[in-house]
């Protein structure tokens, strides 16, 4: 049996048979994808192979072509309270939560991705793959993926709380870790995330976890200010969600309740075998969420200060970095503004006047009421 301790192989899940990917619309190119998710609304029995981790450990779970952010299951019941029925959260993430990019992508346009969610997703820009490659090879540095296969969603689950385990152990030990899956209950929605990387050095000061986020630039200059504030409110967002975490306030129950999973589901054997070579063997899923409890339980809340990294897509060299005081009181109030678009409280808002150049980068400019107005309002003029 490998020792939990030296333990860092992520494993992740992939489905056999081929399923369309939603990719939801992000805040810029730099951030697209890193979060994004096969739908899984089917409660249909298959086998998924599965994978991941970190440098001188060896069996773990991580993210991958099944995203942490897109489990669960469709239910016709629902229990989320003062919802409206036809609202974009029951429509399109009913028992799956929401991602952390969709609170991003909202603060970024919410028309954009009220376009995004009703008429498909964007078009994969060659800035998005860069993105992607970059992160990729980033956990590679720290990462050794291994296969396992999963039959249900209670084993995909359990993958991404042993990989958050895997993960941990990697930061206590190594002091870092990357591609670490949370999610938890925020103002009354449940939200899943994938932090991009977590460091825990020793210094003369003791140890603070502190939170980075990569982002590529195809320019060698830090990106706008609406860029940067999108960067730091999901840095914010996975602070939040770190520290409720840690904190031990995950609600096993209502877990359960709302992805419509059971605790007392007996884990496939590749699972079964998975926990055991990770140090903590188990035989239904609610051992395994009890056992991330409890690993939770250990893990310290994240430093107030966080770390968003700017790389220059070509050579991955360093443009700059932005260290910023994580601020509770903004970081409440824009998740409310976006929940009140998500659940249906109001119509999707427009960019600000002041960024409206944001327009020239949207795919979906050319249907947007507000940029119809403004070319009538142009032409018009002009005659």
């Amino acid at each position: 049996m490998t020792d939990s301790t030296t333990n860092n192989n992520k494993i992740d899940a992939t489905e056999e048979n081929q399923i369309e990917i939603p990719i939801e619309i992000v805040s810029e190119e730099e951030m697209a994808l890193i979060e994004s998710a096969f739908s899984l609304a089917s409660a249909a029995r298959r086998s998924f192979p599965c994978s991941r981790i970190s440098r001188g450990l060896s069996s773990s779970c991580s993210s991958g072509a099944v995203d942490f952010e897109d489990l669960g299951r469709v239910n016709k019941k629902s229990n989320t309270k003062n919802v409206k029925l036809d609202s974009l959260l029951i429509r399109f993430r009913k028992k799956r939560g929401l991602y952390v990019t969709d609170i991003t992508a909202t603060e970024w346009c919410e028309k954009q991705m009220e376009f995004g969610l009703l008429f498909g997703k964007p078009k994969i820009t060659d800035a998005m793959k860069a993105g992607i490659a970059r992160h990729a090879k980033l956990e590679e540095e720290v990462t050794k993926k291994v296969e396992v296969r999963v039959e249900t969603l209670e084993d995909i689950w359990a993958l991404k709380f042993i990989n958050f385990t895997i993960c941990a152990n990697q930061l206590m030990f190594d002091g870092l870790t990357r591609e670490l899956p949370v999610v938890g209950l925020v103002q009354g929605v449940w939200m899943v995330g994938v932090i991009d990387e977590l460091r825990m050095p020793v210094t003369e000061n003791g140890r603070n976890l502190v939170l980075v986020d990569t982002k590529t630039r195809r320019q060698p200059r830090i990106p706008a200010e609406p860029q940067c504030r999108n960067g730091r409110l999901q840095l914010m967002c996975y602070k939040y969600l770190w520290d409720k975490l840690v904190s031990d306030e995950f609600p096993s129950k209502q877990f359960y309740e709302y992805f419509s999973l059971d605790p007392e589901h007996t884990l496939s054997d590749d699972i079964k075998m998975s926990t055991a070579d990770s140090g903590f063997p188990a035989e239904t899923f609610g051992e395994v969420v009890n056992y991330f409890r409890n690993v939770c339980s250990t893990l310290p809340p994240a430093h107030d200060q966080l770390l968003l990294r700017y790389e220059l897509q070509d050579d991955n060299s360093l443009i700059a970095e932005d260290e910023f005081s994580y601020d509770d009181d903004w970081l409440n109030g824009q998740i409310s503004s976006s929940l009140e678009f998500w659940q249906g409280q109001r119509e999707a808002k427009y960019v600000l006047e002041n960024e409206v150049w944001k327009c020239r980068f949207c795919q979906f400019a050319r249907y947007c009421p507000s940029q119809t107005d403004a070319n009538s309002e142009t032409n018009f003029q002009t005659n």
